[in-house]
């Protein structure tokens, strides 16, 4: 996908974004199952028999949003991964969405709402950022790629914002003909650590639970 650099959950943060009205679209829980796939990923959190575990009390990221839950899990008392999900999941979105504000991808506006009170909204700023997220997304759900030949990242963004049921990609009521292609590539993303294929499906289960549609 384009953008290479940008995180997994700040991807998925501007692939719920809705381009039309010009706002988020999507949820604050799938922001945060992004962020647990990537620390999964990258072999900082691991499954200690169904509980979402830190390695070790030291490693870092480099990624303000990554590290910040990384530290909330190591003090907090110990969850599933599913636990994870929706537990204080607008932080982690609030954080992705500074973030992509700092980058320059979101576009801060100060307002007083009712004349008084200060106020911040957000508004996209890379429009076509977003437009080929969705495009190479779209492709990845669809084919023809194989999925033996598409990334584990771009197979997590895929899996999850398919779970979540993100209208720009999928619509829930949909996800039934492309039943077989994400069983595929959420075999395809859980090959980059062990026990990861089993963390994506008890992460996938929990947004397709709780996932709402909401603003941030």
């Amino acid at each position: 996908m384009p953008n290479g650099s940008l995180s997994l959950p700040a991807r998925l943060y501007l692939l719920a974004w809705d381009t039309t009205r010009n706002e988020l679209a999507g949820t604050p829980h799938l922001v945060r199952a992004g962020a647990l796939t990537e620390l999964a990923q990258r072999g900082l959190l691991v499954d200690d028999d169904g509980i979402a575990t830190p390695v070790d009390m030291d490693s870092r990221t480099g990624d303000a949003v990554l590290d910040g839950l990384l530290e909330l899990v190591r003090e907090s008392r110990p969850h599933r991964w599913r636990g994870w999900v929706p537990l204080h999941a607008r932080v982690t979105a609030e954080a992705v969405r500074e973030q992509l504000a700092a980058e320059g991808y979101l576009r801060a506006d100060k307002r007083r709402a009712l004349g008084l009170f200060p106020t911040v909204e957000y508004a996209l700023e890379r429009v076509a950022v977003v437009d080929a997220l969705r495009e190479e997304a779209r492709e990845v759900l669809e084919g023809p790629v194989r999925p033996a030949d598409v990334s584990e990242r771009d197979a997590a963004v895929v899996v999850l914002a398919a779970a979540a049921g993100v209208s720009a990609l999928v619509a829930r009521k949909e996800r039934g003909q492309y039943k077989e292609r994400l069983a595929d590539l959420g075999e395809r993303s859980g090959m980059a650590a062990p026990g990861l294929r089993k963390i994506m499906d008890e992460l996938g289960t929990a947004l397709t639970a709780t996932a709402m549609p909401t603003g941030v």
